[in-house]
């Protein structure tokens, strides 16, 4: 609560000491009564937070859900300060202070809440605060899983290895990951290990082997059962739980995003954009001439690509490849047979001295800024995939294309070009289900860092 005492002060003295010409001077403010009302009141916010789930380590370390509940927390409890002051006759609060304590209060209560989830990341890393981790199943699902989850420093969990029926002890499966050995054996692994999560790969087990595990372990004492959905967040993000006849009944929503949700996303774009373009301009100039300067042809790339409802549109990119690609790749029959499998080549004769710096800072991007402005693209969103590329999404295609795709994305900050097509996919459909202003914002803070660390840009 300390940083919401802080917030109220210094709004008291920006409201009453600064020369802003925003509010009216010579006014007599009564120091002690703001003083009091922060310290009084702290209990109010103590009860707003609880009520909301920010004392909630899953809300603390959940991303961006939390700034919406620090949102609505922060605003509920300027609404009972009001309340409060009306109640008062002794004395009213000067409404310039209110809405410097409101913003105040969402900056440093936000920031706080970052710094502290930003030093346990931090430590987990390093090794600290991670729960001992098995997961139960050997199949596409359980390696994928152990894919994700070994690659995600943050999650807090150490998976130590795999547990299956059918796999023989020690075979390896991801990485330092093998099989420990079969679920007969989960006793000794828990105990020997201290196990806090049983993570269950559902695609590999049949439903009587799921309800003998339910049995021995569901009420063991610190001990978490997960389920992995068997399609990994890809349609079992954006659930809703209704019960019909007394049964549970779940429904797959098709997409977030609503008309105001779009207004938003659109206001989000172009709050960037119109300052951004302003501030690149000279930049891109410069990069046209040094691209003139570096090898024949033309400075702006188009490529072909898919857009919203299938409408196929040109992205731009700043050329970064020889005109004559295709002369030199023919030169490297293995290297055709990596780029008709991943579209993607790590080290690409084609590319020119230039371009190879360009695409290492993803500088070769900003000319899709234009196609931003053309509204053909967002600033964040799924990736975007020529009509060739569509095959690779099989089923997944469509819902892929219900919004703009986008310069950056979870697929930019993931690791970009290293990771998998089956995790570009499932990373782009967790953001179609579970998009939110949030979500765009968190992403567009966490793009430069990763353009910095050059991870998968190649």
């Amino acid at each position: 609560m300390w940083m919401v005492g802080m917030a109220f002060l210094l709004a008291y003295f920006v409201r009453f000491y600064s020369d802003l010409p925003l509010f009216e001077i010579g006014i007599s403010p009564v120091y002690d009564y703001y003083r009091n009302l922060s310290l009084f009141l702290n209990p109010m916010w103590v009860i707003v937070f609880w009520g909301l789930g920010l004392y909630n380590r899953r809300n603390l370390l959940g991303g961006t859900q939390e700034y919406s509940l620090i949102f609505k927390a922060v605003s509920l409890g300027i609404m009972a300060v009001v309340v409060f002051s009306f109640l008062s006759v002794d004395f009213i609060l000067a409404r310039g202070w209110l809405l410097i304590a409101w913003l105040f209060t969402f900056l440093f209560v936000s920031s706080g809440r970052f710094w502290i989830r930003r030093l346990i990341y931090a430590l987990r890393k390093r090794g600290y605060y991670l729960s001992p981790a098995l997961i139960v199943g050997i199949n596409e699902e359980g390696r994928l899983l152990g894919e994700q989850l070994v690659g995600w420093q943050t999650s807090g969990l150490h998976v130590l290895g795999y547990v299956d029926d059918h796999v023989k002890p020690g075979t390896a499966v991801y990485k330092q990951l093998q099989c420990l050995g079969d679920t007969q054996h989960l006793d000794h692994f828990i105990t020997r290990f201290g196990i806090e999560e049983l993570i269950i790969a559902t695609s590999s087990m049949t439903r009587q082997e799921m309800l003998n595990i339910f049995k021995r372990y569901g009420l063991v004492s610190g001990l978490n059962l997960r389920l992995s959905s068997g399609l990994f967040e890809i349609i079992t993000t954006g659930l809703e739980v209704k019960e019909i006849a007394s049964t549970p009944l779940v429904r797959v929503q098709k997409v977030r995003m609503t008309g105001m949700d779009n207004v938003f996303k659109l206001l989000l774009d172009y709050a960037f954009i119109i300052p951004g373009m302003l501030a690149v301009l000279p930049l891109m100039l410069l990069i046209a001439i040094v691209i003139k300067l570096d090898s024949p042809g033309p400075v702006i790339y188009r490529r072909r690509v898919m857009g919203l409802s299938g409408r196929q549109f040109d992205a731009y990119k700043f050329r970064t490849m020889h005109v004559n690609g295709d002369e030199i790749l023919a030169q490297y029959p293995d290297l055709q047979n990596e780029l008709l499998e991943t579209h993607k080549l790590k080290n690409d004769p084609r590319i020119t001295r230039v371009g190879h710096f360009l695409r290492k800072a993803s500088l070769d991007e900003l000319p899709q800024l234009f196609n931003v402005m053309k509204r053909q693209m967002s600033l964040v969103g799924p990736r975007m995939i020529s009509p060739l590329e569509m095959e690779k999404y099989n089923d997944w295609a469509l819902n892929l294309l219900t919004v703009l795709p986008g310069i950056t994305g979870l697929w930019q900050v993931s690791g970009r070009s290293d990771i998998s097509y089956d995790e570009r996919v499932r990373l782009d459909m967790y953001y179609i289900r579970n998009w939110t202003i949030w979500l765009d914002i968190q992403l567009l803070l966490q793009t430069i860092p990763a353009i910095l660390k050059g991870r998968g840009a190649y």
